[in-house]
């Protein structure tokens, strides 16, 4: 079990209201009728028919009857809510505004328009935020609570083997083909004269907006790079200092003027300029433009051509591919790992196809193991920019049942999720004991997770 599953969803659903359904133990014409009592607490049955809605909108799979399942889910909820009082854990309210924000983002970005945000939700954008503030709140402090109850868990290599030792044999999970790859990157000089355009459209676009001439949101929506801000007029919502790149983040910080526009500000992705929308404690929001000077054709197939020469000189043994790597690559997450490329959603150095570039991936797929590419163009999508690259497979790891030996990291990982939830069903069954519990009639007859709520 995901501990994280227990508590409340961040997504669209945590903005849905009304019933959607009819409990069968009840009355169609009762709405809010007491179905649990928790300590103090009543649980009601909006609550049960808001948290279905919200499940619903998610396509979330609910393993049982609704109506059993999502009243034991409150239930949990504010056990862990009153621990969390217990233990003065409270939300911080930086990152909570910060969340909420991103997730605003991520709808508008998703159905196209703060407008078409609203009417999705039949809720203003203040109310929408107000329920998003609400539920990500509750979020953070069940996470913290169940994180100390199981910040303990170590994973020794005897309780991983035990652990594996002791698994049903269709409990080992399949882990699919995933290889290893060795990368060169060289990211070609952009020509001073295309720099000096680029910073010449952002000149333009700072003094149509400082004489009134345009306004800021409109020109990002026509000339910003930045896919994800663009269509919501550049704006990216509330950050604190660290969500943002240094230099970005100090001229951001520093705006006092929501009519001004910033200087141009150079980042690793390109080059911007800044309007203020509001600050907020230590959170700023604020609207950009982000353009991204382009190498030319020529100046590619150069880079192509060298990169080449260097792949045909180290399939001739005149020089490492490892060595190669660290002098020549411009590709900061590999250069000094041997050019061994890291899988960011892992750690390791293993990936699934689909977990490469897509160039990469159309590179390797019919290559033999140690065999390395020629040069070819790909897409930097961080950074909006074209490079050139050289790609060695190291290994290629056939589809197969978990072992120790080869996936002891997932293993490990298997045990240590394993260790957590039996620590948290064991807390939850003894706060179930310690405290006042009450189901009314009808809400009774099921088959719950855990023990002990029915006296």
């Amino acid at each position: 079990m995901d501990i994280k599953k227990i508590a409340i969803s961040l997504g669209a659903a945590a903005l849905c209201v009304g019933a959607v359904g009819q409990n069968p133990r009840k009355s169609q014409n009762v709405i809010d009728e007491v179905a649990w009592v928790i300590g103090d607490e009543a649980i009601f049955r909006s609550e049960i028919e808001k948290m279905y809605a919200q499940q619903q909108q998610e396509g979330t799979v609910i393993n049982g009857d609704p109506y059993c399942v999502i009243p034991e889910q409150i239930a949990v909820q504010k056990l862990y809510l009153h621990q969390a009082k217990i233990d003065t854990i409270e939300a911080p309210e930086s990152q909570v505004r910060s969340s909420v924000e991103n997730r605003i983002n991520f709808f508008i970005a998703n159905l196209g328009s703060k407008e078409k945000v609203e009417e999705y939700f039949r809720k203003n954008m203040p109310a929408i935020r107000e329920d998003l503030m609400e539920s990500t709140r509750t979020y953070f402090i069940m996470n913290e609570v169940q994180r100390s109850l199981t910040k303990n868990v170590k994973a020794t290599p005897n309780d991983v083997r035990r652990y594996f030792n002791n698994l049903e044999a269709d409990s080992v999970p399949y882990v699919p083909m995933q290889v290893e790859v060795q990368i060169i990157t060289i990211n070609p000089t952009i020509p001073q004269q295309e720099i000096e355009d680029v910073k010449a459209q952002l000149r333009d676009y700072t003094e149509r907006v400082n004489r009134g001439d345009a306004d800021f949101s409109t020109l990002a929506i026509m000339y910003s790079e930045d896919k994800g801000s663009a269509m919501q007029g550049g704006e990216l919502g509330f950050h604190g200092r660290a969500d943002l790149v240094p230099e970005f983040s100090n001229v951001a910080f520093n705006l006092n003027d929501p009519k001004r526009v910033s200087r141009i500000v150079e980042t690793e992705f390109g080059f911007h300029i800044i309007q203020l929308i509001e600050k907020r404690g230590d959170q700023v929001n604020v609207r950009h433009i982000l353009r991204t000077p382009k190498v030319s054709a020529s100046d590619l197939e150069t880079a192509r051509l060298r990169l080449d020469t260097l792949a045909g000189q180290i399939r001739n043994n005149d020089i490492p591919f490892d060595q190669a790597a660290r002098y020549v690559s411009q590709d900061k997450d590999s250069r000094n790992n041997k050019g061994i490329m890291v899988n960011q959603q892992t750690g390791g150095n293993r990936f699934e196809m689909q977990q490469l570039p897509v160039e990469v991936a159309r590179q390797i797929e019919n290559m033999e193991v140690g065999q390395i590419s020629d040069a070819f163009i790909m897409k930097d999508e961080r950074k909006n920019r074209d490079q050139v690259a050289v790609v060695r497979l190291m290994a290629r790891v056939p589809g197969h049942r978990a072992t120790l030996s080869d996936d002891y990291n997932l293993i490990k990982e298997m045990y240590e999720d394993h260790a957590r939830e039996d620590i948290l069903k064991k807390w939850i069954e003894k706060k179930i004991k310690e405290t006042y519990v009450k189901i009314e009639d009808g809400w009774d007859s099921c088959d719950f997770r855990y023990e002990g709520w029915v006296k």
